[in-house]
């Protein structure tokens, strides 16, 4: 049971070292590293804007407060997008 645990966590141990490298070789085979960043970029201010509307709903911010952080977010957003869809050659 102890060798079946062992390999178990090696494997997993394995995994977690080996995926980042094959991330990384996957975007300087096939993708711009400028196109990643934007997506990363892309997600993580969509994450603040569902953070922002939580702690609105949940009223951590005031409504004059939210509609700021939002139109700032927002604004941030969509010249992420823009620099995406300028980087893909406007096809997006």
């Amino acid at each position: 049971m102890e060798i079946v645990f062992g390999l178990v966590l090696f494997a997993l141990v394995a995994a977690f070292v080996i995926r980042p490298l094959l991330g990384a070789r996957l975007v300087d085979g096939g993708e711009d590293p400028r196109i990643a960043d934007l997506e990363a970029r892309k997600e993580a201010k969509y994450r603040e804007i569902r953070d922002a509307q939580l702690d609105h709903a949940a009223g951590k911010l005031s409504d004059e407060d939210f509609r700021r952080q939002e139109a700032e977010l927002r604004a941030d957003a969509v010249a992420i997008l823009d620099g995406l869809e300028e980087l893909r050659g406007g096809s997006a």
